[in-house]
């Protein structure tokens, strides 16, 4: 089967509107890529409220770790519609970011969807 290649952050942030569309709740994921920027699996970690998720680094690195996950594109949405990042959310970046180059796994990119628009950390310069 042919994977999705993930090789932009206008290619991640499109998936990642699509999938997570019906969302009510915040959704904390990562896109665990390969060596080439092919899709291994969408992998949902959290779940949280309607305007928080706990987040932490372990339980998502281990798993990328297992798969043979190369980089990773980390997510979540807010459900309230606006994708601009909170001061959270920027200290979340940086620990995955900080835990990821510890293990292996560099974080690419960290996406957040809001209602019709996302935001990327990469693309904003930001990572």
């Amino acid at each position: 089967k042919e994977r999705v290649l993930i090789d932009a952050p206008e290619v991640a942030g499109a998936y990642l509107s699509a999938t997570l569309a019906t969302e009510l709740r915040e959704v904390m994921g990562a896109l665990l890529l390969d060596a080439k920027n092919r899709l291994i699996h969408d992998e949902v970690v959290f779940r949280g409220g309607v305007t928080s998720a706990a987040v932490q680094p372990g339980p998502l690195l281990r798993i990328a770790v297992l798969d043979g996950a190369a980089p990773l594109v980390l997510y979540h949405n807010h459900p309230s519609g606006d994708p601009t990042p909170s001061p959270e959310d920027r200290a979340t970046t940086a620990r995955f970011v900080a835990a990821g180059e510890a293990v292996g796994v560099p974080v690419r990119d960290h996406v957040v969807v809001g209602r019709g628009s996302w935001f990327s950390f990469r693309r904003e310069g930001l990572m």
